[in-house]
C-alpha cells in the first residue's frame, strides 16, 4: 500500500509538471523552474496558482507619488506642503515637459526629509524641499508642484481600472536612478550611493568608481564599478526561464538606465547579446510575434521617461502603448504588469519614509499594477518597496531571495483576486500609439549626468 501511494504521488507531480509546461499561454513550452521541480522542496508557487506566467516591469523616472497622482480619488495626497520656515505652500501645476531638473541625490533626500533625529534621514519632517536645488530661476518653490491632470490621463485611467499603490517607497535611501535600477534587478547596489564618477557600467573599465554609504549614513570609500552581484536575471537562467531587459544601447540615452551593463557576469557573458535588448521598442514586436519572455524589464528613453529636464510629455502615452500591446495580445490573461517610478526626482511628497536599514527607505513613489486579475479601481495602502516587486517575481517563479530589501518586503498579493475569472482588457486611451514610438529617432540625451 505504501509503495502504491508513493507511485501515485510521484505520478501526480509528473502530471502537474507536464501540464504546466504545456500551458504557458504562448503556445510553446515553458520550463518549470528547478526549484519547483523537486517535490517537497521549500520553494513553491504562490496564490496565483500558475495563472501568472509572465511578469513585465515598466520602469519610469523621477516622480513622487503626490506629484504624479495629485488628487487621485481614494489615494493619500495633499494640496499643500510646508517649507523649513514653517510657511504653508500651495502646490502649483508644473508639466512633465520641463527643461530643468531638481536635485535628487543623497544630499537632496536629506534636505527634503529635514530629519530631527541624530541618525541622518530619520524623523523626517518632509518640509525641506525648499533647500533642494533646481534649475529654474523663475520658478519659486518649484518642488512644491504636481503634474496637471491633462497630462496624466493614461495613468489615472489605469489607476481607476486596475490598482494604484499609494504606499510604495524606494528601497534605496538616495534618489539616484543608477542605484534604483540596481535595486530592481538585484535588490541592492553594493552600498553604492549617488552616481558613478564616469561610465555607468563595465564598459568604463577598472578606473571607473562610485561612492558608498556607511552604516552611519555617511559617505564611505569609493568602489569600482562593474559589480558581481546576483540578479533576478541570473536566477531566471538557473531556473531555465527566459528573461529580457529592454533598454537603450550602452551609449544611447547617455549610457544610463541599462542596469545589467554594471553586472559583470551579464555584461561579459552570453546574456548581454541574448537577453539585453536594444532599442526598447523591440518589445512590441516580441509581444506580437509570440516571444514575450517570462520576465521582462522595460526602461524608457529620455523623452518618454517622465524625467524632469527632458522637455517632453510623452511618458504616459509610452506606458499606455506598452500596456495596450500586452492587453491586446494572447498574453493578457497570464501577465502581471508593474509600472513604477524609480525615485521621487526631488518633487514634494508629504509621506515620511521609515528607516529600515542604513540604505533605506527612500521617499514615496508611484506604482500601478495592471493585470486581468488585478482588483478593479483598488487603491492599495499596503507598504511596498522595490523589493516587493522582486518578491512577487520570486514567489511566482520559485526563486530565492536576493538581498535584504526583497527578504523584508511585502509582495503585492493583495492587489490581485485570483479567485475571479480574468477580466477583459480595456484599451488605455492615449494620444500616441505603437507606431509613433517605433518611428522616433534615437535619443542620446543623459538627464542624469551625476
Amino acid at each position: 500500500m505504501r509503495c502504491a501511494l508513493m507511485a501515485i504521488r510521484i505520478l501526480s507531480v509528473a502530471v502537474f509538471a507536464l501540464l504546466f509546461s504545456a500551458c504557458n499561454g504562448n503556445g510553446g513550452v515553458s520550463p518549470v523552474p528547478q526549484a519547483a521541480q523537486s517535490f517537497g522542496g521549500g520553494v513553491h508557487r504562490h496564490a496565483s496558482s500558475g495563472k501568472i506566467q509572465h511578469i513585465v516591469i515598466i520602469v519610469q523616472e523621477n516622480r513622487s507619488f503626490n506629484d504624479l497622482f495629485y488628487g487621485f480619488p481614494g489615494a493619500k495626497t495633499v494640496k499643500y506642503g510646508y517649507n523649513t520656515s514653517g510657511e504653508k505652500i500651495s502646490l502649483q501645476p508644473i508639466g512633465l515637459e520641463t527643461t530643468w531638473d531638481i536635485e535628487h541625490q543623497l544630499g537632496g533626500f536629506l534636505a527634503a526629509c529635514n530629519g530631527t533625529g541624530s541618525y541622518p534621514g530619520t524623523d523626517c519632517q518632509m518640509n525641506g524641499f525648499d533647500n533642494e536645488g533646481w534649475g529654474c530661476a523663475s520658478c519659486p518653490n518649484a518642488p512644491y508642484s504636481y503634474v496637471p491632470h491633462s497630462e496624466t490621463k493614461p495613468y489615472f485611467y489605469m489607476g481607476k481600472h486596475y490598482v494604484l499603490a499609494d504606499q510604495m517607497y524606494a528601497s534605496n535611501l538616495d534618489a539616484s536612478s543608477f542605484i534604483s535600477h540596481q535595486y530592481i534587478i538585484a535588490g541592492q547596489a553594493s552600498s553604492a550611493v549617488n552616481y558613478p564618477n564616469g561610465d555607468w557600467g563595465c564598459e568604463g573599465g577598472p578606473s571607473e568608481t562610485i561612492s558608498t554609504i556607511t552604516q552611519e549614513r555617511q559617505y564611505g570609500s569609493n568602489i569600482p564599478m562593474c559589480f558581481n552581484n546576483n540578479t533576478l536575471g541570473a536566477e531566471m537562467d538557473t531556473a531555465g526561464l527566459p528573461w529580457a531587459y529592454y533598454a537603450s544601447s550602452v551609449y544611447g540615452d547617455g549610457g544610463i538606465w541599462s542596469a545589467y551593463q554594471n553586472i559583470a557576469p551579464i555584461y561579459n557573458g552570453p546574456d548581454w547579446s541574448k537577453d539585453v535588448i536594444s532599442p526598447q521598442t523591440n518589445f512590441f514586436s516580441d509581444v506580437s510575434n509570440g516571444n514575450l519572455r517570462s520576465l521582462s524589464w522595460i526602461t524608457p528613453t529620455c523623452a518618454n521617461s517622465d524625467h524632469a529636464g527632458c522637455g517632453a510629455k510623452t511618458g504616459p502615452a509610452w506606458v499606455a502603448s506598452l500596456v495596450n500591446a500586452i492587453g491586446k495580445s494572447k498574453y493578457w490573461d497570464n501577465t502581471a504588469i508593474f509600472i513604477f517610478w524609480d525615485d521621487y526626482g526631488g518633487w514634494y511628497d508629504p509621506a515620511a519614509p521609515k528607516k529600515l536599514d542604513y540604505d533605506g527607505l527612500g521617499l514615496r513613489i508611484p506604482m500601478l499594477i495592471v493585470s486581468a486579475y488585478a482588483k478593479k479601481g483598488h487603491v492599495s495602502h499596503t507598504h511596498y518597496e522595490h523589493g516587493s516587486i522582486l518578491k512577487f517575481v520570486e514567489k511566482t517563479f520559485g526563486l530565492p531571495a536576493l538581498a535584504a530589501s526583497d527578504k523584508r518586503a511585502t509582495a503585492p498579493d493583495d492587489a490581485f483576486d485570483f479567485n475571479a475569472p480574468p477580466r477583459t482588457f480595456e484599451t488605455v486611451p492615449s494620444q500616441y500609439g505603437i507606431d509613433y514610438f517605433t518611428h522616433r529617432p534615437p535619443d542620446y540625451r543623459n538627464p542624469d549626468p551625476g
